[in-house]
């Protein structure tokens, strides 16, 4: 693996098609102040298509990630699981229970033998 300056200036480039609050670009002093707000400041959807660039390098979401969870990126982490409920204000809801779906049954004219049509509805009688 590479050595990677942590220390060097480093710009930061978020999505800037995301909805609500747009978050633009800056520059920071030094690569892992910005590296921290990408991965624990940013809304998911703004790290998307967020990149970083560093001594004209340039590191997309996935490369950003990978440089924060490098063993030697020099500043304390968040512990996930509070990164993820402060970034979403609360716990993962659980996902809706699944209905048993019951198949169609089938005569052998392919038509459903529950249907009831009406006849002649709409006309009235002379």
């Amino acid at each position: 693996m590479a050595a990677f300056d942590y220390n060097a200036e480093a710009e930061l480039f978020p999505n800037r098609g995301m909805r609500g609050r747009p978050v633009g670009y800056r520059r920071f002093n030094r690569a892992a102040d910005a590296i921290r707000f990408a991965i624990e400041e940013l809304p998911p959807q703004a790290l998307v298509g967020a990149w970083l660039e560093v001594s004209e390098e340039r590191f997309d979401a996935a490369g950003i990630r990978r440089l924060y969870d490098r063993p030697d990126y020099p500043l304390d982490r968040r512990a996930p699981a509070l990164a993820d409920r402060e970034q979403h204000g609360s716990e993962k809801r659980k996902p809706k229970k699944a209905k048993p779906k019951q198949p169609a049954e089938v005569s052998s004219l392919g038509r459903l033998p529950d249907i009831v049509t009406k006849t002649g509805a709409g006309k009235k009688d002379r």
